[in-house]
């Protein structure tokens, strides 16, 4: 691939007379044309290299030569070059070369049907069609155009441009191959398939020796089951790094988990992914689909590249169908079941809000809430009527039990209190009433909260409660709130677009 035997190319320009060697059959000189034409097992050197052909045409004047049959020429038996038919002008130094075009050094050979050589530039160029040949490892490529500039190190490919090796393939519109650093640079639509991986981007380079490289335009990275996608990759499999910038999208379809988020980095070794910049991240459960966002999200896999679990720093936000959160931290622990959130955190259930210093979210069955444990200075309210009223428990902790995502149940331990505003449903032939009867307001050691639909239908009061009854046309403003209400439905997700944002 390197093409570095056209680096020897250059040393034609060396002595500016033909000397003819013994073996040619004829030879005659045209006095009106200067032209010497030698025919039959034709033999000589010029300018250094040494050249055989069944018959050739030398314009001393001009320092023409021409070859015609079975042309071969050879320089310090290292470099090798064949073809039908050869025109070289030793004042330009500028060779073409016609019909089955071999070039042939110690490791490499280069096969087309013409080939351009300029001398002073020590460039060569095919257009029509070559194929370069690594002997000693195998590696081939093909294309359309060829342009060899061994003085800059770098040879240009364009047209179909096909590489291939034991362990890699490779197909671009457009390469710049860099030999002696083992660099290609892409330029157009370029695939690279190795034995794990595959490759994918419009703009990039890729050393073929380590496997590393930048990728960008429309760049991917597929390593079934993970697909990464984003405006600019970088690829270190030897390192077992990955680095992503702008629009970054990483699916894992067999953990059924994605990322998506502005800035990516992954390490195979530790099985750790960080996003920043807008992340989010989507679980998609068996039952329903949860979604996460955060400044920062961290997702750490193990040995087996399955999901161990997702933390998130800084404006949490959480959204599933039935559920929804707010925190300045999450940390979301998938084998064990449990999601902890603290920094403010807030958790929503139909008409449910929840708040603590700390929240454990207990889930089973991949996206079914079990129950929730809210850790110091916790509280509950639930909406009824509209806005018009709200049942509260509080308490220094409370542990809240849930039934198909609703919440059923309410243990408030130590320090419990709760206003509610109990109701009897009045059933007719036409309709059914609810009639709010009042409201309580009770003190107790603890207790327990049964709810249906958000309506309180049973309270257990442990050790002796202190309460006080308020009928409807009776209700104080100032004993409708227990200290420490919270009510913030501006800051509950709305949908799961609210989550994803701009993507």
């Amino acid at each position: 691939m390197s093409a570095i035997f056209l680096c020897r190319l250059s040393a034609w320009a060396q002595t500016d007379w033909l000397e003819l060697l013994p073996g040619a059959n004829q030879l005659s000189y045209d006095e009106k044309t200067g032209v010497q034409r030698l025919t039959g097992m034709v033999n000589f050197t010029y300018q250094g290299n040494t050249m055989y052909c069944d018959s050739a045409h030398y314009k001393a004047k001009t320092q023409e030569v021409w070859a015609y049959g079975k042309v071969h020429l050879n320089k310090r038996d290292t470099l090798n070059l064949f073809c039908d038919s050869l025109y070289y002008n030793g004042k330009t130094r500028m060779a073409k070369l016609w019909g089955n075009v071999r070039v042939r050094d110690r490791e490499y050979k280069l096969t087309t049907d013409t080939l351009e050589y300029d001398a002073k530039k020590s460039r060569a160029i095919y257009r029509y069609g070559g194929r370069i040949e690594n002997i000693t490892t195998s590696e081939v490529l093909t294309s359309r155009v060829g342009y060899f500039n061994p003085n800059t190190e770098e040879s240009f490919f364009r047209g179909n441009v096909v590489y291939k090796s034991p362990e890699l393939k490779m197909t671009t519109d457009t390469l710049q191959y860099n030999y002696l650093k083992h660099r290609v640079y892409f330029f157009g639509p370029t695939n690279v398939t190795n034995k794990e991986t595959k490759l994918y981007c419009e703009k990039g380079w890729y050393n073929v020796q380590t496997e590393e490289g930048v990728l960008q335009g429309n760049a991917m990275i597929d390593q079934k089951p993970r697909l990464i996608h984003g405006d600019s990759l970088y690829y270190n499999p030897k390192q077992k790094i990955a680095i992503g910038q702008g629009h970054i999208s990483v699916l894992d379809t067999a953990q059924k988990v994605e990322f998506r988020g502005g800035h990516f980095y992954s390490n195979e070794l530790l099985g750790k992914d960080v996003l920043s910049d807008q992340p989010w991240v989507r679980l998609m459960k068996s039952k329903d689909t949860v979604y996460f966002r955060a400044d920062t999200l961290i997702h750490q896999r193990d040995t087996l590249n399955k999901t161990l679990s997702v933390s998130g720093k800084c404006n949490v936000k959480i959204f599933q169908n039935n559920i929804q959160g707010t925190a300045d931290s999450l940390y979301y622990d998938k084998p064990a079941g449990f999601m902890d959130m603290w920094g403010s955190p807030h958790f929503w259930s139909h008409n449910s809000e929840l708040s603590g210093d700390s929240i454990r979210v207990y889930v089973k069955n991949d996206s079914i809430i079990e129950k929730v444990h809210l850790r110091y200075n916790a509280f509950a309210a639930n909406e009824v009527d509209s806005g018009n009223y709200y049942n509260q428990l509080a308490g220094k902790e409370i542990w809240a039990y849930f039934k198909e995502n609703e919440l059923v149940k309410a243990q408030v331990l130590a320090n419990a209190r709760t206003v509610y505003f109990p109701t009897d449903t009045v059933k007719t032939d036409t309709s059914v009433v609810i009639d709010r009867k009042g409201m309580n307001r009770i003190y107790a050691a603890d207790l327990n909260v049964y709810l249906d639909s958000g309506e309180v239908t049973g309270i257990t009061f442990i050790r002796q409660p202190e309460g006080i009854f308020y009928p409807m046309d009776q209700l104080d403003p100032q004993e409708q709130f227990l200290q420490g209400f919270t009510w913030s439905p501006l800051l509950r997700p709305k949908s799961w677009r609210e989550i994803v944002g701009e993507w």
